[in-house]
C-alpha cells in the first residue's frame, strides 16, 4: 500500500509527491511535476542567489531558453570535482530549483578527440530569473554585473573558489580569463570596499585574458570569511593560508 506526501517548494511553485511504501517505511519514492516557467515566480532568497553569482564567477552558465519563457542555470565539473558538484546540486534541490536526481559522470569527446569525464545538471526554468540573465550577458556574452556588490556575499565567494580558484604559491588566483580587464579590476574593488581584501589583476598570458591574485596578506581575511561555507574535498585551496606568520 502506498500512502502519499504533497510537498510545496515555494520558492519555486515545484509540487513533489514523495510516496511512503507502508511496507517498507524507510523507503521514498519522489515524483516532481512539471510546472511551466511562467509559473514559477520565486521570491529568489539571498542564498541562492549568492550561490548563483558565485558560481556564474566561474564555469557556470546561464541560459534564456528559446522554447520556453524562461532562464535556466547550468553547472558542471570534471569527474575529478564531483564531490563538490554533489555538493552543489544537494544545496539548490534541496532549495527546490533542480530535480532532486543525483548527477552521474558522464564522457564526452573534448579538443583534439579528447575524451572528458564530466558531471553536470541543469535548473528548472524560470521566468523570475530573467532579470539575472539579463545582468550577466550582453549580446550572449558573459560579464561581470552592475550589482555584483551586493550578492558578493561570503557564500558567494566561497562557490567562486571552489569552482574557479587555483592554490598558488602563499596565496589563490582566480580563473576570470573570461572576463574584461574592466570585469575583473571591479570584483578587485568590491572585495576591497566590502571586505578589505586586497587582489591584483594579471595577464593570464594570452589576448585580453587575466586573473585575480590575492595579495599574500589578504589570505588570513579570505580563509576566515569562506572556510565555514567550503565542502571538505575543496579546503586544500586555502588551507594553511590563514597564518600571517606566512607573510613575513
Amino acid at each position: 500500500m502506498l500512502a502519499f506526501l504533497v510537498h510545496i517548494t515555494y520558492s519555486s511553485i515545484i509540487f513533489i509527491i514523495i510516496f511512503l511504501d507502508t511496507k517498507n517505511p524507510n523507503t521514498k519514492h519522489y515524483f516532481a511535476k512539471r510546472i511551466r516557467s511562467e509559473y514559477r515566480i520565486g521570491p529568489h532568497n539571498k542564498d541562492i542567489l549568492s550561490i548563483f553569482y558565485g558560481s556564474l564567477l566561474g564555469d557556470s552558465h546561464a541560459e534564456k531558453r528559446k522554447e520556453g519563457n524562461g532562464t535556466r542555470l547550468s553547472f558542471s565539473q570534471e569527474s575529478n570535482r564531483k564531490s563538490y558538484l554533489i555538493w552543489l546540486h544537494s544545496i539548490i534541490s534541496e532549495k527546490g530549483y533542480c530535480n532532486p536526481t543525483v548527477p552521474v559522470v558522464q564522457s564526452r569527446i573534448g579538443a583534439g578527440g579528447k575524451v572528458r569525464y564530466i558531471i553536470r545538471f541543469h535548473t528548472f526554468t524560470y521566468s523570475s530569473l530573467n532579470w539575472l540573465y539579463d545582468e550577466w550577458y550582453k549580446d550572449g556574452i558573459k560579464k561581470v554585473p552592475s550589482n555584483i556588490e551586493e550578492y558578493l556575499t561570503p557564500l558567494a565567494i566561497a562557490i567562486w573558489t571552489m569552482d574557479d580558484g587555483t592554490r598558488h604559491g602563499k596565496t589563490l588566483k582566480w580563473a576570470t580569463n573570461a572576463f574584461s580587464y574592466e570585469d575583473c579590476f571591479l570584483l578587485t574593488e568590491v572585495l576591497y570596499k566590502k571586505y578589505n581584501i586586497k587582489c591584483n589583476v594579471h595577464s593570464a598570458g594570452k589576448e585580453n585574458q587575466y586573473v585575480i591574485y590575492v595579495m599574500k596578506e589578504s589570505m588570513p581575511i579570505l580563509f576566515d570569511l569562506v572556510k565555514d561555507y567550503m565542502v571538505s574535498s575543496m579546503l586544500y585551496k586555502i588551507q594553511g593560508l590563514n597564518n600571517n606568520a606566512l607573510f613575513k
